[in-house]
């Protein structure tokens, strides 16, 4: 069997981790996942890489010059502060219900993961 970072994903625990951060924090704010699964699978899955690789959950959608100095710096740190001050979610992943993007859910089911993560296998 392969290990999850030889394939380029996440170790199972920060998917976990990962997961259970996203679906918490959009219970708490009030924000909802993307009417597109996918969307929130990838960012997810982005995520928890970040923060295997680099120790934090750094935005996955963005790019740096420096991951390591973008960490340290923690303004693009999930929830970064975008989101914290102003709901404003460039990954879409905390969506606020008058998104045009917004579906229904806080929740992603772990088969969701999953079958995302073996699509970009």
């Amino acid at each position: 069997m392969t290990s999850s970072k030889t394939q380029n994903f996440s170790t199972e625990k920060s998917l976990e981790a990962m997961k259970h951060f996203s679906e918490t924090y959009a219970k708490r704010t009030g924000t909802y996942f993307c009417v597109d699964p996918s969307v929130t699978a990838v960012v997810i899955e982005g995520l928890a890489k970040h923060k295997d690789e680099l120790g934090a959950p750094l935005c996955p959608c963005r790019h740096y010059e420096d991951k390591e100095a973008e960490v340290k710096a923690t303004f693009w740190n999930c929830p970064c502060i975008p989101m914290r001050e102003r709901k404003e979610c460039h990954c879409m992943l905390f969506l606020t219900p008058d998104n045009e993007f917004a579906g229904d859910k806080q929740e992603i089911s772990s088969e969701e993961l999953e079958t995302v993560r073996q699509s970009m296998a």
